[in-house]
């Protein structure tokens, strides 16, 4: 990075890394190097060292490492021009002046830092109508009833609008031009060439940028005005896909905790806030740009999506994971319980439930992969067909993961939840990438696999053999063996006519049953002649069974992998020695002594 000659490189050879770092970090000096624990990583026993021969820095925890401008970069998440002119000055090296501006660029930098300077004053303004007017009451009442008292608002500046047309712009008319005003965003002009303000009757939400500076509002209508949430226009100083709100805030949290929650508006963040998870973000909107997942991922690449939990909200979500699987960030959602017949955002959760119970929702998100089957799983997957259309609701995602590993866990994943083979899943994923298509192709296969050997002699048995079909069918229903199998509709309508006391009649199965179905059933039944003992059907229940524990088996791994240590580690991990234990087979008998 630092090329011979340039200042940068001036710099490097003269900076202290152990000087720079021990503003940081503890240093201890062992040896020729100095240690202490790791900033990047939690840790007890220091694993990070620092050389001050080499001038390098090195975690053996975590393997992090480079020289002092990766150092500050990474502490500072900054670029590298910051991170040489934030080590010159530490290191007390004089930084040259830049270079002299055009005119138009001094005048663009102007005219930012008078648009800065409005929207101090403007957030102050909001402030005071808040606190100390008539309409303002109103106002207060209603963030009360969210559950922010006096402390809270203060802590995140929150303001009011008076409902007047032109409040704001006549305590700002007399410091700045009409030019300038319309600029900022805060005031705009009808048809008529008349200015007013943009945000009246609202409730105010301040953003800031990353630096601390508030760059723009939110307005949230305290009545029946349209819309509901109100945002500053794109502005010189403002570019919603560029901000995200309460970064300036979560900053140091992110760093230190190593992960973000992503939420939807301005009251969740500030619900999550308070709860005590600081490191909450928010996209002021229904989902992320791609430029303020490039600003997260300057301090983490782990995510909670915690978005509203209405259509537009898991609309939301679906597309900002594709964003972040782009960019290979490790992420998880949370989809919140309702409460009684409400869907419930964190906010709403949070004042329901308590921060306690968020805090262990928060816990138990599950990753990203589980969120996205399970909402595949809510397609009908009884028919090849929905299956096909499960498979390609997910394909897209699938596609964007850039690591190979994470996408062979994903088919294998895939296979197990929607019950499609594995193998052929795999072909089919593997043609549709190298062909660039989005989606699966049908195919018969995968549309609809020909029933197991063992489900075929069960259908048999339970049609033809009179001496145990009854007790075949009682067993079945008793153990529920049959569920999740591709034939579990023709089974389950042979229970029911085992059950109901009277001959099976197959004809009258056919109307529980759909075209594909019943083809299976009477391509069955037109196998040959039959002769089953009840030996040969114990031994079909015991294969079920094999394949029921092998199904939970794979279950139980997922969650052990996603589960932190402690006593729900343990009992899975018990559960999983059990099933292990049954699995095994039987000890061959001992031989009789002669």
């Amino acid at each position: 990075m630092a090329e011979a000659g340039s200042f940068a490189d001036k710099v490097k050879q003269q900076a202290d890394i152990v000087r720079v770092v021990g503003e940081y970090v503890r240093l201890k000096k062992s040896g020729q190097n100095f240690t202490g624990l790791c900033p990047f990583h939690s840790e007890k026993s220091p694993s990070f060292a620092v050389h001050p021969v080499k001038q390098i820095y090195h975690c053996f925890g975590c393997g992090v490492g480079g020289d002092v401008f990766q150092f500050v970069m990474e502490m500072e998440k900054c670029g590298f021009p910051e991170a040489v002119r934030t080590v010159a000055e530490k290191c007390g090296i004089a930084v040259p002046a830049p270079r002299e501006r055009s005119p138009e660029e001094r005048k663009e930098n102007q005219q930012r830092a008078q648009l800065v300077e409005m929207h101090r004053e403007a957030q102050a303004f909001f402030v005071k109508c808040l606190e100390g007017t008539a309409e303002g009451k109103a106002a207060r009442a209603y963030l009360e009833d969210r559950g922010l008292d006096k402390e809270a608002m203060a802590r995140f500046g929150l303001g009011y609008a008076p409902s007047g047309g032109d409040v704001l712009l006549r305590h700002l008319k007399q410091r700045y031009p009409d030019k300038l005003l319309l600029e900022s965003g805060l005031i705009s002009r009808d048809q008529s060439g008349r200015l007013f303000d943009r945000f009246r009757r609202r409730v105010i939400f301040p953003i800031a940028n990353e630096a601390g500076k508030i760059v723009a509002f939110g307005g949230r209508a305290l009545g029946d005005d349209m819309p509901k949430y109100l945002n500053s226009p794109e502005t010189p100083i403002y570019s919603k896909s560029n901000v995200l709100y309460h970064m300036d805030r979560a900053k140091e949290a992110l760093r230190r905790q190593d992960f973000a929650v992503l939420v939807e508006g301005y009251m969740d963040a500030i619900a999550v806030a308070r709860a005590g998870v600081s490191n909450v973000v928010a996209s002021c909107g229904t989902s992320l740009a791609e430029a303020q997942i490039k600003l997260l991922g300057r301090f983490t690449k782990r995510v909670v999506v915690n978005y509203d939990p209405d259509t537009a909200g898991q609309a939301a979500t679906e597309r900002s994971l594709a964003l972040l699987l782009e960019q290979d960030f490790e992420v998880r959602v949370l989809a919140l319980p309702p409460i009684g017949d409400k869907k419930a955002d964190p906010d709403l959760f949070i004042r329901e439930k308590g921060a306690k119970a968020y805090l262990q929702q928060l816990k138990e998100a599950p990753p990203y992969v589980d969120y996205l089957i399970a909402r595949a799983r809510q397609m009908d997957l009884s028919s090849g067909e929905g299956k096909l259309r499960a498979v390609n609701y997910l394909m897209p995602y699938l596609q964007k993961i850039p690591n190979k590993l994470l996408r062979s866990e994903w088919a294998t994943r895939i296979s197990q939840q929607l019950r499609v083979d594995e193998p052929v899943l795999r072909e089919s994923l593997r043609k549709a990438a190298a062909e660039r298509r989005s989606e699966v192709k049908a195919k018969p296969e995968l549309v609809g696999r020909p029933a197991r050997p063992v489900e075929r002699r069960l259908i048999r048995m339970l049609a033809e053999a009179e001496e145990f079909r009854v007790v075949l069918a009682q067993q079945l229903q008793e153990s529920q063996l049959y569920l999740g199998l591709e034939t579990e509709k023709i089974i389950a309508a042979l229970i029911l006519a085992n059950l109901s006391g009277e001959p099976v009649q197959v004809t009258e199965l056919t109307g529980m049953l759909e075209e594909r179905e019943r083809r299976l059933l009477f391509e069955i039944l037109f196998e040959g002649p039959m002769e089953a003992t009840w030996a040969e059907a114990e031994s079909c229940l015991e294969a079920l069974r094999k394949r029921q524990m092998e199904r939970e088996l794979a279950e139980l791994q997922r969650q052990i992998e996603a589960s932190a240590p402690g006593p729900q580690m343990r009992a899975l991990l018990e559960r999983k020695q059990t099933l292990m234990r049954q699995m095994l087979p039987p000890p061959a008998p001992a031989e009789r002594p002669q």
